[in-house]
C-alpha cells in the first residue's frame, strides 16, 4: 500500500518560508514506531498524521497526531494548519472548517474569505518564573540575558528589542540549561516595531529541533503576556527565525485564535512498505 505525502510551507504565502511540515492522511493509524520511523526520515520539524475515513463528514473531528524527528508531541500549531490545508485543498475541498481531535482536545481549523486559515488552540497562562540563575545561564548560552523569565508548559524569555531578539544565537549547552529548569523548550519574545506588535523565536533541543521556524504553539503561551501587556486582545506577531513567518494572534478567553496561510511544496506519495520499519 502507498500513502499520500505532503509537504506544506505554513504561516507564510511564499514557498521555501514560513514552517514546513510533512502531513500524511491515513485510512487507518499506522503502528507508532512505524510513524516515528516515517518522521525521522522526513527530517522536518514536524510530521503530522490524520485519519480520514470515506464517510467522514465536516462536523466530525479527525484524529490527529503530531512526531518531531524524536519525539511525540501534545501540540503542534503549524502542522495542524498544514494539515487542515491539505484537508481542504486535496482532500475534502467543499468543507468550509476541520476538527481535529488530538492530545491537547479538538482544534478547528476554518477557512476564511480573504484566503487565509484561522486556527483555534489552547492559551497557556504563564507565571513569572524568579530564577536569576537561569536568565544568567541563557544570557551566557545565547549571548543576550532576558530581561525576565515566565514559565507555563515551557520557559518564556522576555527581551526588550526586536534587535536582542536577532542577535541570539543557538548552542547546544542550551538543552542543559532548559533541563534544569524543568522545560524542552524555549519561547523568546520582545516588542516589534509596527506593523509587527511581537517578535519571538522558539528554541526545542530536547525535541531534536534546535530553532523551529514558525511555532503555532509558542504563540499559545505568547498570547495571554503579551495581549496583557499590549492592553488588546488581537496582535499581529513574527518569529524571526531564518525562514520567518507571520501570525496573527487573537485571545478569545481560554481559547488563541491564529491566523495565517499556507503554500504547498510538495504532493507525492510514499512507495515504500512502511510496517516493515516496525521491525
Amino acid at each position: 500500500m502507498t500513502h499520500p505525502l505532503y509537504q506544506i510551507d505554513a504561516f507564510t504565502d511564499r514557498v521555501l518560508k514560513g514552517n514546513p511540515a510533512a502531513v500524511m492522511p491515513l485510512a487507518a493509524w499506522l503502528p507508532d514506531p512505524v510513524m516515528q520511523a516515517v518522521a525521522a526520515e522526513n527530517n522536518l520539524a514536524e510530521t503530522a498524521f490524520f485519519v480520514l475515513p470515506d464517510d467522514a463528514r465536516a462536523t466530525d473531528a479527525l484524529p490527529l497526531r503530531w512526531f518531531t524527528p524524536t519525539d511525540e508531541v501534545d501540540l503542534c500549531g503549524h502542522a495542524t494548519l498544514a494539515s487542515a490545508f491539505v484537508v481542504f485543498v486535496h482532500l475534502r475541498p467543499d468543507w468550509r472548517r476541520v476538527a481535529f481531535a488530538t492530545r491537547s482536545g479538538v482544534l478547528t481549523v476554518a477557512r476564511e474569505h480573504n484566503g487565509t486559515l484561522s486556527m483555534d488552540l489552547p492559551a497557556r497562562a504563564s507565571e513569572p518564573f524568579d530564577r536569576p540563575d537561569i536568565a544568567d545561564a541563557l544570557g551566557d548560552v545565547l549571548g543576550v540575558r532576558p530581561q525576565a523569565l515566565r514559565s507555563a508548559v515551557n520557559l518564556m524569555a522576555i527581551y526588550q528589542s526586536a534587535d536582542e531578539i536577532a542577535a541570539l544565537t543557538y548552542r547546544p549547552e542550551l538543552e542543559t540549561v532548559l533541563k534544569r529548569a524543568g522545560a524542552w523548550g524555549l519561547s523568546v519574545s520582545a516588542p516589534g516595531a509596527p506593523p509587527i506588535d511581537v517578535v519571538s523565536r522558539f528554541f526545542a533541543p530536547a525535541k531534536g529541533i534546535p530553532e523551529d521556524s514558525v511555532t503555532g504553539s509558542a504563540h499559545c503561551l505568547l498570547a495571554p503576556y503579551w495581549t496583557e501587556r499590549l492592553g488588546r486582545t488581537a496582535f499581529e506577531a513574527y518569529q524571526a527565525s531564518s525562514r520567518g513567518g507571520r501570525v496573527g494572534v487573537r485571545l478569545d478567553g481560554d481559547r488563541v485564535i491564529l491566523n495565517g496561510t499556507c503554500t504547498e511544496y510538495f504532493a507525492g506519495r510514499v512507495t515504500a512498505e512502511l510496517t516493515a520499519t516496525a521491525d
